[in-house]
């Protein structure tokens, strides 16, 4: 059986999804912003705090993942991407005018507020944010959202993150489909947020980096937020309208006219 063919806007559409998912790594564009290499900032981090900002990491995409839907309406209706943005600054400037002491407290705060811009995007898209496959694929954008260097297939492309995490991602869908948002007898959705929160750990520690760079302070903490909702927002967007037209033609056919981008360019 044939798979079927996207129309010309809809392959529009995927072109566009496929370069918002290859936007240079968020790595470059604090480099660009702070206007100073991110090593600097990292000398400031202390390596006691480098450990922890991976169980701040988990803890916060847990909190994000049981919180972040009770806040939007769950009828379809456009995306408010500046809403989210200002939040998003506001937040980023508190958190860095106290230093890393500040970030304890702003990290689960702004993962709260990306998560709820994900699913902002997501309900644009036509997803029932209150679908546990939903929620879980507004989890996956944070790990879709950056590269480590310990995990290969994070630096293996768009569709080799989703295959790595598609089978943990099954299991934790039923998980909270049968008993909700409960990380308890849920091995599966601890993993899961455990694999995700190793990638986001990276980003988290840049963004800390980056805030310690002498001389920076609060403006570039709302200035770091506004990138960082900036690049998880362009991820969401491409993502969710992977998953729209996947919905349409089916992930078989979406995945082969991704490739066939991939040929041309």
């Amino acid at each position: 059986m044939s798979t079927p063919s996207l129309s010309p806007a809809d392959l529009d559409d995927l072109a566009r999804a496929r370069t918002l998912l290859d936007r240079p790594s968020l790595t470059a564009r604090l480099s660009s912003l702070v206007g100073s290499p991110l090593e600097k900032g990292m000398a400031y981090l202390p390596a006691s705090w480098r450990d922890r900002v991976g169980a701040i990491a988990h803890d916060a995409l847990l909190k994000a993942l049981e919180t972040a839907a009770r806040t939007l309406q769950p009828e379809a209706r456009d995306a408010s991407p500046r809403l989210h943005k200002l939040l998003g600054s506001v937040s980023g400037g508190a958190g860095g005018a106290f230093g890393l002491a500040g970030l304890a407290v702003e990290i689960p705060l702004s993962t709260v507020l990306i998560m709820r811009a994900i699913l902002d995007i997501a309900r644009a898209e036509g997803e029932d944010i209150g679908n546990a496959r939903a929620r879980l694929a507004a989890l996956e954008v944070f790990a879709l959202g950056g590269n480590s260097r310990s995990d290969d297939a994070a630096e293996s492309g768009y569709y080799a993150v989703r295959a790595a995490l598609a089978t943990t991602v099954g299991e934790a869908a039923r998980h909270l489909a049968e008993k909700g948002l409960t990380s308890e007898g849920a091995p599966a959705l601890v993993r899961l947020i455990t694999m995700v929160a190793a990638r986001y750990k990276v980003q988290l520690t840049q963004k800390a980096a980056g805030m310690l760079v002498p001389g920076i302070g609060a403006a570039a903490g709302a200035g770091i937020n506004l990138m960082f909702m900036n690049h998880f927002q362009d991820v969401s967007r491409g993502h969710f309208t992977v998953r729209r037209l996947e919905r349409r033609y089916g992930a078989e056919a979406v995945q082969a006219a991704w490739q066939a981008l991939d040929a041309r360019s």
